[in-house]
């Protein structure tokens, strides 16, 4: 075999090491299930006292199945078979004669977590890349290897609904607490905790009795009512089906796909035959491929200096913290630095939750009103207000200070970097490092090179982005970079239409049923409108803005960091009223001009590619997933009234193999 390899121990135990030959990371192929089921032939025929089912990857467990496969699938049927082959695959490991334990060291998703519910142990690591999640919602797709009929069992059906329907991870204690994992060790004792468990064979965990009611047929219609309702808050069945499909699985068919009759829209041959899953699929990768641009250089920073505590610099230096890094957070005085801290401290408690990883997060944020951090700083960040020329002066001044290796970022969302690169001695060390606002969800952060920028500093910026996490894109100075500039005329026409007399709330609801997963001006009044303001005089001076916009703005009444825009916020969220009737064309007329702006983009060589223009308005603005971006919505829309030129397949809804790389070439 080569992803599999089995070594046996005098004591009867048997590991089976899965280690996927020339990958990074082990996911399930077709050769590799097939495998599995060979390794079972051995056990079959000379069964160990038991097996521990491991990974030979020090990046984890496993990522789950293999997404390429995906796109090679010619029709429904195929999907129907590969479905099928993972189901029987697993239910053999879950009816084998001896016991079985899956040790779960980083991330075990998909169809990995499958593996590992199917296993009648498991044993997780407590460190801080062990995740647990069954992903699939996230690409249009079901957990069809066992999920949805064994998770409910394990940790009851609202937990497990729960993990379903988000595609949300949990780590390795809570995993313990919910009952995923019968035991969460530190890594130093984690052989022995599973030979261990081997050797004592404990009873199977079991549900305790209020919990096993929700598996009652009765019980389940009930709360799958209730989560169906929490459901169509977030994602309405005609642009997301997956997650209605997984509620129809565990009520009326106890999550096994194979008995679904083709006509459902549950099937797997419906989901895999819309293009809800072609597109989800080709957003993940697009995510795979922002992921990709930070392996370029080998930099790492381990003391972050931000200058700004405003809303973007201090969440930028509290999310730095929590993802691990030193970092001094600076401002004029305390008072400024107050609220920062506060939000920090909020963040850490609701992202961490264990009190002392929230402590140690918070020693590691560091109030600097004297700017001491900037001599010790491997990047420093710049997060002020949006003027040129208090831009310049600061860098001057950072510039004497920094280190020479150190990286010299700003977060502008709008001025050109040469504007401010040329208070610089050296202007070739200015990158810009656009984030976007709410820093905690937008996981975007634009990597700027201006005319003189090295090439090597976006590479190292595009490093770090990786490091804390984030998606890296980068693109070419220009007045508004990619996200702002496509996405300040669809916010613009959305206030022009509310200065017309169109509620508020109705062209946000247009926006929405377009597939937006926020409306123009709600997002408007999130992201600030007095940065919206600046972004918009930055792009087109000429042009008057918005009157509504205007006379907030000049009444300080800013959106939701000042509690009164468009609308009202409280506790953080907008007070709307009901949206009345949307006119005839509203979305159009609101995603015209932001589809114009993103061929425009490309023409001008913003990006190097469409498929990077359709990922920084999927990842930076939000712009329908379920569509694909929008340059590619526009390209399906006219391939559905062409023969020619057709990138996905009618048949099966997948994207054809090689789809991507070929419309990035005849791009």
């Amino acid at each position: 075999m080569q992803n599999w390899v089995i070594t046996r121990a005098d004591d009867g135990i048997a590991t089976l090491l899965f280690d996927r030959a020339g990958a990074t990371a082990n996911t399930l192929s077709q050769q590799v299930l097939a495998e599995l089921n060979e390794a079972l032939d051995i056990f079959d025929r000379d069964p160990p006292k038991g097996v521990i089912v491991r990974s030979g990857k020090a990046s984890g467990f496993i990522a789950g199945a293999d997404i390429t496969e995906f796109g090679k699938l010619s029709n429904p049927d195929a999907a129907m078979a590969l479905v099928k082959r993972g189901w029987d695959t697993f239910m053999r490991v879950a009816n084998v004669s001896y016991p079985t334990l899956a040790l779960i060291k980083g991330f075990c998703l998909g169809g990995g977590l499958e593996l590992s519910l199917a296993c009648r142990y498991r044993v997780v690591i407590d460190e801080p890349g062990t995740r647990l999640g069954l992903p699939e919602v996230l690409l249009g797709i079901v957990p069809g290897w066992g999920g949805i009929h064994r998770l409910p069992r394990v940790i009851g059906a609202p937990a497990a609904l729960d993990m379903l329907l988000t595609g949300k991870t949990v780590d390795a204690r809570r995993a313990k607490k919910l009952g995923l994992a019968d035991e969460c060790v530190p890594v130093r004792i984690m052989e022995n905790t599973a030979r261990g468990v081997l050797k004592a064979l404990p009873p199977p965990r079991t549900l305790p009795f209020p919990l096993s009611l929700t598996l009652n047929p009765w019980v389940r219609k009930f709360i799958a009512a209730q989560a169906e309702k929490q459901v169509a808050k977030r994602a309405r069945r005609e642009h997301y089906p997956a997650p209605y499909a997984i509620l129809e699985l565990f009520v009326r068919y106890d999550g096994n796909p194979l008995i679904v009759p083709d006509g459902d829209p549950a099937s797997i041959k419906a989901l895999t035959q819309t293009q809800t899953a072609a597109n989800l699929i080709r957003v993940f990768a697009l995510q795979e491929r922002l992921k990709s641009l930070g392996k370029e250089d080998a930099f790492k920073a381990s003391h972050v200096h931000v200058v700004g505590a405003g809303t973007m610099g201090g969440d930028i230096a509290a999310w730095c913290a929590l993802r691990g890094l030193t970092v001094t957070l600076q401002d004029q005085n305390a008072e400024r630095l107050s609220p920062a801290m506060q939000r920090a401290a909020t963040l850490f408690a609701e992202r961490l939750k264990e009190p002392r990883r929230v402590r140690d997060a918070t020693d590691r944020l560091i109030p600097d009103v004297d700017g001491d951090g900037v001599a010790r700083a491997d990047v420093i960040i710049e997060a002020i207000f949006e003027n040129v020329d208090a831009k310049r002066n600061l860098f001057a001044a950072l510039e004497k200070k920094a280190k020479p290796d150190a990286i010299l970022a700003t977060n502008t969302s709008s001025i050109p970097l040469e504007d401010i690169a040329a208070a610089l001695v050296d202007p070739t060390r200015l990158v810009g490092l656009h984030f976007f606002n709410p820093v905690p969800r937008m996981m975007l952060v634009e990597v700027v090179a201006g005319r003189e920028t090295r090439a090597e500093l976006v590479a190292r910026g595009a490093a770090f982005v990786r490091q804390i996490d984030k998606l890296p894109l980068p693109v070419k100075s220009a007045p508004g970079f990619l996200v702002n500039r496509v996405l300040a005329p669809y916010l613009m026409t959305a206030m022009r239409c509310v200065d017309e007399g169109i509620a508020p709330e109705t062209v946000d609801e247009a926006a929405v049923a377009f597939g937006m997963p926020m409306g123009p001006i709600e997002l408007a009044d999130t992201v600030g409108l007095d940065i919206c303001m600046a972004v918009g005089r930055m792009l087109d001076p000429a042009v008057a803005p918005p009157a509504k916009l205007k006379l907030l703005t000049d009444a300080g009444k800013l959106g939701k960091k000042s509690g009164q825009g468009f609308y009202t916020w409280t506790n953080g969220k907008a007070q709307k009223q009901p949206a009345g009737a949307v006119p005839g064309g509203l979305a159009e007329r609101l995603v015209g001009p932001y589809v114009a702006e993103a061929k425009a983009a490309l023409a001008d060589r913003i990006v190097v590619d469409a498929d990077l223009v359709d990922a920084g308005a999927i990842f930076g603005t939000g712009f329908a997933p379920f569509r694909g971006g929008p340059l590619h919505y526009v390209q399906s829309a006219a391939s559905r009234h062409s023969d020619d030129n057709v990138l996905l397949s009618e048949e099966s809804g997948f994207p054809n193999s090689g789809s991507l790389a070929r419309a990035r070439d005849d791009k």
